[in-house]
Order: C-alpha cells, then structure tokens, then sequence
C-alpha cells in the first residue's frame, strides 16, 4: 500500500489525521535522545503510539510521531528520502519501495545488525520477509524488519446474510445457502444479489471495490481478480519477460470478471474509490460486501453501528486457476540519513521481541513473527484472525523494483481506462500493459 494526501503535520500531542491518528511524542521527562519514526496516519499506528511507550520505559530514548494520511503518505516520504532528509530516524515504508531504497542507498543494511543481536529472518513469516525486507527479492540482504503483516480481504454484512427472508430469496435464485463465499462466481452473485435490494427501507448496493486511479487503488484491487485467473509478473524462468504471463488468456479473464464486477453490483459514483470511500460505504450501510486492508478490521469490529455481531469478514476468495491475494503492509527501516542510528537500531531490536510482537497484536497492530501468527490460539484471538493468517499464506506482491512508480501508473491507466472508462477490451488493456512495462525495464537496462 501506499498513497498521500496533503500532509497534516503538526507539532506534539495534536492530532493529525482523517483516521484520528496521533502526531506526537511521548510524555516528556529526562531522556537521553529522541527518535522520529515516520508512518501513515491511520488506526495501527495509534496503536504503535502506545506500544512504544514501553520502548522509552525502558531505554529513556523518546520518541516522536510523524504521520502522514495515506493519500500523502508515499509524497512525503519517498521526497523525504529522495532529498536526503533527516527528519526520519525511523520509517516504516512500503514493501514496494524496498528496491529503491536499498540501491540509492536510503536504508540501512540490516544483516550484521540482525546476526550481531540474533535476530532471524526465520522467526517470521516467509512472505513478509520477501515482501517487506528483501532485495533483491530472495536473496538474504535485508533493509527492514516485518513490521506490519497486511493484505486484502473482505468484509460483509453477516447480520443481512442471516435473515430468513434474505436466506430464502436467495435459495430460491441461486439453489444454494446465503454464505460466505468461497469462489469470485459466488461473490458476484451475492453482490448481484444484494444490488438495488431494499432493507429497512434502504436502498443498497452489492459491493465496494477499489477503482481508484490517482494512486495505486485500481491495481490493490484488479490484482485479486488477476491473481486468482492465473496472472503473473513474468516468467518464473526469465525474469522481466512478460508476454504469455501478464497478458494470459487466464488474465484476460479475471480483468473482465472486475470489470463485470464493478459494473453490474458497486454504488452510485464509485469510479475513484479505494480503502477509506470502502469505509464510508459499509460504515453507513451502503454495501453487503466490501474489499479492503486487513489493518481497518478492528476497527470496524469495533463499529457501533456495523461491527460486532452484524460484521463477518473472509479472505479472498478462489478464481479459476488459484486462490491468492494482494500483499499490503511495510518493513520498518533505518533511515541512512539519520543522525540517531544508534537508537533507531535500539528500536528494531526492542520491536522484535516476542513479548512486543504480542502485545502489538493485542493493541491492534498486525505481527509478522510466526511466535505469534503459528500460536494454536491465534486463530480465535479475534474474529478475523484466522481469515488473516490464511491471507498470509498466499500473498502476492507487485513490482518492488527501483521504477515501480513507473510500473504503477503504467498499470493504473491501462486498467482504470478498460473497468472505469470503457475503453477497449482486457486484452488490448494487458498487450498494452506489457508493452509499457517493456519499455519501462528497458530504459532500465533489464534484458528480457
């Protein structure tokens, strides 16, 4: 994930953010220095606010927030490490700018860090450390930690699935039980199902989707579809050739099957949507089914209108090749440019303690560290524990290449355009897709 709007930057104790996230530092007393980490001002990082009280506890060293909403978030602080700022002692960035960040040399190298304080990548789940550590990716260089474990996943209204006449409308359609469902055929009927239907009096919609086209929402979104119909990056043989693999009639397939998706069961005006227009639409009762971060799960558990028992949530369902899911969260690294190396590393290691790791869990947070995913009672420590963790299992990452911007907004047009805009068919949208990643890579000096 990453996005940005402009900037609530404030000064301590003030709070910053469409999501409510604190900007600050923590409560002032003697303290030998004091240490900026720099994230996305969403839910999790309220909960990282006060696990790190716990950190200056026990090292003296403060600590300060800068955080930023997701629609800025990649503005701000890629321009930050692009200018060779120091505001960031810490920063927990996304996966995607691993590559970029390790080559220009904007990241602390972390493996003799990691082998002088016994800290092992094994101790964590493997996709998070392919994903938010690695690069090149599978080789053991390392320039983060897992930090926060994320990936996209659904939410429904379980209080409508339940009803006996919803039930009984629905066998009657489809010959089967109203459930969860457990294929992307399923989900769009039920979205089908729901879209136009009146409850209590309310006209609502099927699902919300991510079309977004600014940022990186459209592709977070296509990429369940794609995933699931077989689509790859590029020949797990040949690295960066792409023809065959990106634009497969497999792929084909699951483009037009989000674009039937939007089209036929999403709200009035949801052509730009992505996590918090999600939010909004199942936040007031517009939609049955909504896509969106696991990271916003408890916290719309915690809804008083929507969560609790009339919240269900499950995974991505299976398309007609596999069953995957786009990778979210982020690594948190140590900025070269900081002035205060030395704590910022204290950090890393305090943060990858086991007793942390749980109580991050416990406050909202999403470990990486298999002591506590792989822990028989995980699954039932909150009601979308065990959807998550399956989530976990099978993620798949998009480019973390040094020009990933590139190869984002190159996918954002052609994608938008075909879904959004009605432009062309799914194949011309994905020939042309390889077509622009090609020249992309090439003026990188790949071979492929």
């Amino acid at each position: 994930m990453k996005q940005t709007v402009n900037a609530l930057l404030t000064t301590c104790g003030v709070l910053a953010s469409a999501l409510g996230v604190g900007v600050g530092t923590t409560p002032a007393h003697a303290q030998a220095k004091t240490i900026t980490l720099c994230w996305a001002a969403w839910d999790p990082a309220n909960a990282l606010v006060e696990l790190s009280k716990d950190f200056t506890a026990k090292t003296g060293v403060g600590m300060k927030f800068e955080f930023v909403p997701w629609t800025n978030y990649a503005d701000r602080f890629l321009n930050e490490l692009n200018s060779h700022g120091s505001l960031c002692d810490l920063i927990i960035g996304d996966s995607q700018w691993i590559g970029g960040a390790a080559e220009n040399g904007q990241y602390v190298k972390l493996n003799d860090f990691f082998k002088k304080e016994g800290i092992s990548m094994d101790d964590y789940m493997p996709a998070t450390v392919v994903g938010y550590s690695e690069w090149p990716k599978n080789s053991p260089n390392y320039w983060a930690l897992p930090a926060m474990g994320d990936a996209v996943g659904w939410t429904y209204r379980k209080d409508w699935f339940a009803r006996p006449e919803i039930q009984a409308d629905f066998k009657a359609k489809y010959g089967r039980d109203l459930a969860v469902p457990k294929t992307l055929d399923e989900l769009r009927d039920i979205a089908k199902f729901f879209q136009g239907r009146e409850i209590d009096g309310k006209k609502v919609y099927g699902a919300s989707i991510y079309t977004e086209r600014g940022s990186e929402g459209i592709t977070m979104g296509v990429s369940n579809y794609l995933y699931d119909y077989g689509f790859q990056y590029q020949d797990p043989k040949k690295p960066y050739s792409m023809d065959g693999f990106v634009n497969s009639p497999g792929a084909v397939k699951g483009l037009e099957a989000y674009k039937e998706l939007y089209k036929c069961c999403t709200p009035p005006g949801a052509s730009n949507s992505y996590m918090s227009e999600g939010l909004d639409a199942f936040k007031s009762g517009q939609v049955a089914l909504q896509m969106n971060f696991f990271a916003f799960f408890p916290g719309l558990y915690k809804d008083p209108n929507v969560g609790g028992d009339k919240i269900g949530f499950f995974s991505n369902p299976a398309g007609a090749a596999t069953q995957a899911t786009q990778l979210g969260g982020q690594g948190i690294s140590v900025v070269s440019y900081s002035k205060n190396q030395a704590e910022a590393l204290q950090y890393i290691k305090w943060f990858s303690g086991g007793d942390v790791q749980k109580k991050w869990w416990a406050l909202g947070g999403y470990s990486c560290a298999k002591s506590v995913l792989n822990d028989p009672g995980f699954p039932n420590s909150a009601p979308f524990a065990g959807e998550f963790l399956k989530s976990m299992g099978m993620v798949v990452d998009f480019w973390a290449e040094p020009s990933y911007a590139q190869l984002l907004q190159a996918e954002q047009k052609r994608v938008h355009d075909y879904v959004v805009a009605d432009k062309g068919t799914a194949q011309e949208a994905l020939d042309g897709l390889v077509k622009d990643w090609k020249a992309i890579f090439k003026e990188e000096g790949k071979k492929f």
